[in-house]
């Protein structure tokens, strides 16, 4: 298959990452660093480039991708657009909670689950990658004192919560309507809040950190503009000039709404751009801000890159942030503050709703999550580090039908329609792209879509 080139690219940012963690740190410094990241609690926020230096933060994260490329391939999953979201998720939170060791019972547990429900790896394997998310809740268990008992508590959580992650997701994702694309930290979060009680019922409560580094920025925002740079160019070579452009143009016209596939959409090129703007676009927020790059932001865009091959791209990204920032100014926290610096990246899981219902629903939905987030993990201390996703499940579930409520008067084919099955296709409901999606006619009509190249269909896995 053509997708599996993939990989390619993928072995060479693992190589760049390593090589950059040894040009920042020198070997000695680096080791150290890791036995520092393996020994942390990871609750959050624990910036591993404050807690190890940035020399192990990107050797961690290196390795955590070269296992999650070694789960792939033994899934052996038909690459597609998620496959780069897990890259960007992986990748981006090996540097502040993630870990190649605290990963490894989460996985093992979907492994399990798969063997006594006799299905295939590769139907899973996204979802116990995703399920990494409470990765922070096995090094916590394993690192509190108590004697070798705590080590083996911490792998069977890590081995519950990879069992049950799989059918939780699946569940939670219907729920949402495609809304909120952090599906996983939704589910995770909804995990958390049962495992946390259950944990502090026995004595084990966790305690929030605050680890934060700073004066990073003209080095890691050199790094991310120079790779910005470099899928702009590969993507519009690829895509032929202006036929990459036209291309993109139609991606932009979408909603967003979660399975956004762009890759198998549009083709690489158009995707490639995708990555490149809203890497850059996320990288300048945190500038503009006065915010610090460092282990959380660069993860925050690291993921957004990774969304920008399934959902998000500009158009619907920019008005969920500027609410957010709104409502940094309305509240008595500052936009540069540790925890809305994160939001202010992580609030884009709500893109869809600004993709579907239009801007100015993007910017209300900014704006409340700018406030829910800061509570949402209070219940579950910091131990799902997909918090925003959390948060965005709760807005998308509460607010999604309101806002469907108030649009469906004025569109006739939606009247007789419940909330689920308003979703025939991907057109957005807000008017501009309305009739973006009608003039070109091609969203239902695959075939009338133009992609460079034709991208295959996904083969159907084998059991």
């Amino acid at each position: 298959m053509r997708y599996h080139r993939m990989y390619i690219p993928i072995a060479g940012f693992i190589v760049t990452l390593y090589v950059l963690a040894f040009l920042f740190d020198s070997p000695a410094n680096i080791f150290a660093g890791i036995k520092l990241i393996l020994g942390a609690q990871d609750v959050l926020i624990t910036d591993y480039m404050a807690v190890g230096g940035v020399g192990a933060a990107l050797f961690n994260s290196a390795t955590v991708l070269l296992e999650t490329v070694i789960v792939l391939r033994i899934a052996n999953d038909p690459p597609n657009g998620f496959t780069i979201v897990i890259i960007g998720l992986m990748g981006g939170f090996a540097l502040f909670g993630k870990n190649f060791l605290n990963i490894l019972p989460i996985l093992l547990g979907t492994m399990l689950y798969c063997k006594i429900a006799n299905e295939p790896f590769s139907k899973h394997s996204n979802s116990a990658l995703v399920g990494t998310s409470l990765a922070p809740l096995v090094s916590f268990t394993a690192l509190t004192e108590g004697g070798w008992g705590m080590p083996v508590l911490g792998i069977f959580i890590g081995l519950s919560i990879g069992f049950i992650i799989s059918p939780v997701c699946a569940y939670t994702f219907r729920i949402q309507n495609g809304m909120n694309l952090y599906n996983g930290g939704f589910a995770c979060g909804m995990i958390a809040m049962i495992l946390v009680p259950l944990l502090s019922t026995l004595g084990l409560a966790p305690a929030r950190a605050l680890h934060w580094a700073t004066g990073l920025n003209f080095p890691l925002g050199l790094f991310l503009y120079i790779l910005c740079a470099l899928f702009l160019v590969a993507g519009i070579i690829l895509g032929g000039g202006h036929h990459a452009l036209y291309n993109y143009w139609r991606l932009l016209n979408t909603s967003g709404r979660a399975p956004s596939d762009f890759l198998r959409m549009f083709g690489p090129a158009p995707t490639l751009i995708n990555m490149a703007l809203c890497g850059a676009l996320a990288t300048s927020y945190i500038l503009l801000i006065g915010g610090d790059l460092n282990g959380p932001t660069l993860g925050g865009i690291f993921t957004i890159i990774g969304f920008a091959a399934y959902g998000k791209h500009p158009f619907n990204i920019a008005s969920v942030m500027a609410g957010l920032f709104l409502g940094g100014l309305a509240s008595h926290w500052s936009v540069s503050s540790p925890s809305l610096q994160i939001a202010g990246l992580f609030c884009t899981t709500l893109a869809p709703m600004a993709g579907y219902f239009g801007p100015f629903a993007g910017i209300f939905v900014g704006f409340c999550h700018s406030a829910v987030v800061l509570f949402a993990g209070s219940p579950v201390e910091g131990v799902n580090l997909y918090n925003n996703g959390f948060s965005g499940g709760i807005i998308a579930v509460v607010l999604y039908p309101v806002l469907m409520t108030a649009f469906k008067h004025r569109i006739p084919e939606l009247q007789d329609k419940d909330y689920f099955d308003a979703f025939t296709s991907d057109e957005p409901l807000y008017p501009r792209f309305r009739h973006s999606y009608r003039k070109n006619h091609w969203v239902n009509n695959p075939e009338n879509a133009v992609q460079d190249p034709a991208p295959e269909q996904p083969q159907e896995t084998k059991k």
